[in-house]
């Protein structure tokens, strides 16, 4: 009965609420970075209406391990992908101005491309060498003042809850601007909504922000070490249930 209710709220209460917080948040995000600084118009209509999405669905959010990093330090910032609102607990309570590093097929989005693209977000052109480039360059230019850079490792949602492998572009891009790699395990948005459901289910959100992982040198040899070891401290605070390597068919 508690489930009969809470979806008779999601559609007659929650859903048009979101559907203006949505409109008003993108359509401030496009036209501040349009006509002033992208970092703060980029960022901060994004993490509010994050928050009022959480907020609204009466999601509760747990998060620890903020005082692990440096407030006017860059980071790379590696979290597992469970679900679609793993972007909701990291952009509404990561409590950072960062970059989000998104795929090239994700500008073509009505709306919500746009507004990535007017916030700075980089978006991966892996095409020629001349886009890989154009995409590292873009990233040191954004990446100065504590401004910070978010990449899910593994390139698509989880199917089962648990992890896939990580691929190393974002771990590429620490290595080439120096830059340390924050570890970051999500639980629960599996459990709210999975890769192959189409509905909302009521569930806590936790997220645990572990220590930074240091470039020790440059190369390959740093490169597979911060994976092995940002894989590893994102496993620990996942619950049993979720803990293990599951190939993912689409990665």
């Amino acid at each position: 009965m508690t489930r009969f209710f809470y979806n008779l709220y999601l559609i007659f209460i929650a859903a048009p609420i979101l559907l203006v917080a949505t409109m008003l948040c993108t359509s401030t995000a496009i036209i501040g970075s349009t006509i002033g600084n992208a970092h703060f118009w980029g960022y901060y209509p994004g993490k509010i209406w994050c928050r009022i999405i959480l907020f609204v669905l009466l999601i509760p959010v747990h998060v620890e391990g903020r005082e692990k990093v440096e407030k006017h330090t860059s980071y790379v910032f590696v979290p597992n992908h469970q679900g679609a609102f793993d972007i909701f607990l990291v952009y509404g309570y990561l409590n950072r101005n960062f970059k989000w590093m998104l795929k090239e097929s994700l500008r073509k989005i009505p709306l919500i491309g746009k507004t990535c693209e007017k916030s700075g977000y980089i978006f991966v052109d892996k095409s020629s060498p001349t886009k890989i480039k154009e995409t590292i360059d873009k990233a040191k230019a954004s990446l100065v003042d504590g401004v910070s850079l978010v990449v899910f490792p593994e390139g698509a949602r989880s199917f089962t809850g648990h992890m896939g492998r990580f691929k190393r572009g974002a771990f590429q891009m620490a290595d080439d601007l120096q830059l340390s790699v924050v570890p970051i395990t999500i639980d629960g948005s599996f459990d709210i909504m999975p890769r192959t459901s189409k509905w909302i289910k009521w569930h806590p959100l936790r997220m645990t922000i572990h220590d930074p992982i240091p470039p020790q040198g440059s190369g390959i040899e740093n490169i597979h070490r911060t994976m092995k070891l940002a894989y590893e401290a994102v496993e620990s605070a996942l619950p049993e249930r979720h803990k293990g390597f599951v190939e993912n068919p689409d990665q």
